[in-house]
């Protein structure tokens, strides 16, 4: 078997998921040396190389070609590169890691219920207000791609380091990108999602890399583990 390299989250509640999950399958991650260790293996599969990074880094590494297989969301692949998604192929959806990224406006707006509301709330934002609506998100890139297609351009990104959700009731934006599990933290903050401002539902996800070197051999190791693992996918 051609050594294969596998990444999975290196920490927290989506690291215990998805060793649980490779366990599930007969696969037994170990990290010999201890949660500081950013290198790992499975049992009883010597060519297998696990690597241990954030779940960000495994989308960009993926997506780079310089890690084989791993364990993301499909939000952090859209959002790394506007050609991630063509850059990977999605083997199998692993039913945990849950959220979706959406597009969120002040309760008090009661006339903007949908996107077209948005772009028409957007267009005439600078002559009632002097200046453009404000948008706070971590997902500059799904944004920018999601208001394209909905015909929105009069607008500018906030990037948000913190807690999104609190920028516009400290008048740092007017509305939000974020991702969500249940709404409730953006209904804590007056915030209500648009009734078609899902733009991305997400979850954790096997994805392999299209832009690996896949020599033939590497190419069958990885059919093998994929196998293994229940999934398939044209790479």
């Amino acid at each position: 078997m051609s050594e294969i390299t596998l990444a999975v989250p290196s920490k927290g509640r989506l690291e215990e998921l998805t060793r649980d999950w490779f366990a599930s399958n007969g696969l037994t991650i170990a990290r010999p040396g201890g949660a500081r260790s950013y290198l790992g293996a499975i049992e009883g599969l010597p060519d297998v190389t696990v690597r241990f990074f954030p779940a960000s880094e495994i989308a960009r590494e993926l997506i780079r070609g310089t890690i084989d297989i791993g364990v993301t969301g499909r939000d952090l692949i859209h959002e790394t590169s506007e050609t991630g998604p063509q850059s990977v192929a999605f083997a199998k959806t692993l039913d945990f890691g849950h959220a979706d990224v959406v597009v969120a406006v002040p309760d008090a707006w009661i006339d903007v219920t949908h996107l077209h509301d948005l772009a028409d709330v957007a267009s005439d934002f600078r002559s009632r207000h002097g200046r453009w609506l404000r948008i706070a998100t971590k997902y500059i890139t799904i944004t920018r791609q999601h208001f394209a297609k909905a015909g929105i351009a009069e607008y500018r990104t906030v990037e948000s380091l913190g807690a999104t959700e609190a920028a516009p009731a400290s008048g740092v934006a007017d509305i939000v990108v974020d991702i969500t599990t249940t709404g409730s933290t953006l209904a804590a903050n007056n915030l209500r999602v648009l009734e078609d401002g899902v733009m991305l539902q997400s979850q954790a996800c096997l994805i392999v890399s299209r832009t690996a070197n896949w020599s033939a051999p590497r190419r069958a190791s990885m059919q093998s583990l994929l196998t293994r693992l229940a999934a398939e996918t044209d790479f």
